[in-house]
């Protein structure tokens, strides 16, 4: 089944309130109370927002309100019917809309023709579900790196509801339906091959399907990012989101790269960005790789994201292609519609 959908993304500080709760735990009710289909909470490991202070889980005194991202996707009519609400709690932090098609059940091979030639194909999961005998989302990300696609990340969040039910970690408990998003990004031809195989292998598959532009990969620029269309829509100006792949031990003069390209960023006066680290992954030629129990150095995937107008970014854009000179896959996003309150 292929449905309108949208996807509502809110970045925020994990201690942001709104009234007498938290932020995240606000949203996630709204989302729960609303049945919506899939959502997630992803605590960011270092980042910033409007207000330019930098949080960062490696130093103690800066990892007290790490950044958040807030994602739910549901038909198109279930997410516009609960925007007053989030928009009413939101008290910081800013929101973006965006369209996405939601694939579930079964499905075939889909026709994906866009100007970019490019597809970000998103897979919603829980932690512990199954696939052939194994974890679904290993067994997602080898069937994906098997068909070429460019790149794919598996995020654990630590709250969220999957199929409209409530699900979030918890100390003591085996936290198997917890929410796991894998991100992947390719070519439409290669997306599209994937798709039959992919609803066959999950139980209860529910995927979405975005435009993206693939701006660089493994240090090769391959196009700048598009230009948003003219105009505006609902009264709200386009933004850009811009978004960074790599692997956690991947360097810049020295420095672990989203690190140096977030503090870069903050010094150069960017609106925000914030980095995740994934659970497991890979982009371009690499082997998939991520935690293992075994292994001394840690080696998962980070995506960082870059938030900005799109006059803005052509300058963050300069900085993300000098500094990934080297590796990394890196795709730029037109977002149609955002909201900012001010503290």
């Amino acid at each position: 089944m292929v449905e309108d959908g949208l996807k509502l993304t809110t970045y925020f500080g994990e201690r942001d309130r709104a009234g007498g709760e938290l932020l995240a735990d606000a949203l996630i009710d709204v989302y729960e109370r609303k049945g919506v289909k899939a959502s997630a909470l992803f605590r960011g490991i270092e980042g910033f927002g409007e207000r330019h202070r930098l949080q960062t889980d490696r130093l103690l005194t800066l990892s007290e309100a790490l950044p958040i991202i807030a994602v739910a996707v549901d038909r198109a009519e279930r997410i516009e019917a609960l925007l007053a609400e989030v928009r009413e709690i939101n008290a910081g932090g800013v929101t973006t809309l965006e369209r996405a098609r939601l694939l579930s059940g079964a499905l075939g091979p889909a026709e994906l023709g866009g100007d970019s030639g490019a597809s970000k194909l998103t897979i919603y999961l829980g932690r512990q579900e199954r696939a052939g005998g194994r974890p679904a989302y290993l067994a997602v990300v080898d069937l994906l790196h098997s068909h070429g696609v460019a790149g794919a990340t598996v995020l654990l969040g630590v709250d969220g509801t999957a199929h409209g039910v409530r699900e979030r970690s918890r100390f003591f408990a085996a936290n198997a339906q917890v929410p796991l998003m894998i991100m992947s990004v390719g070519d439409d031809e290669r997306i599209a091959a994937v798709l039959p195989e992919l609803s066959s292998m999950l139980s209860q598959p529910l995927l979405t399907l975005e435009r993206l532009r693939i701006c660089k990969r493994d240090g090769v620029l391959l196009a700048a990012p598009a230009d948003p269309p003219e105009g505006e829509l609902g009264g709200e100006a386009h933004r850009q989101k811009l978004t960074i792949y790599a692997g956690e031990q991947a360097r810049h003069e020295g420095q672990l790269l989203y690190s140096a390209l977030i503090r870069r960023l903050l010094r150069e006066g960017a609106a925000g960005a914030t980095a995740l680290r994934g659970l497991w992954g890979y982009h371009g030629e690499h082997q998939p790789h991520g935690e293992r129990f075994w292994s001394l150095r840690r080696h998962v995937p980070i995506v960082t994201v870059l938030l900005d107008t799109p006059s803005n970014m052509r300058r963050w854009f300069a900085i993300v292609d000098e500094m990934t000179a080297e590796t990394g896959l890196v795709t730029s996003e037109i977002v149609p519609a955002l909201w900012k309150r001010s503290l």
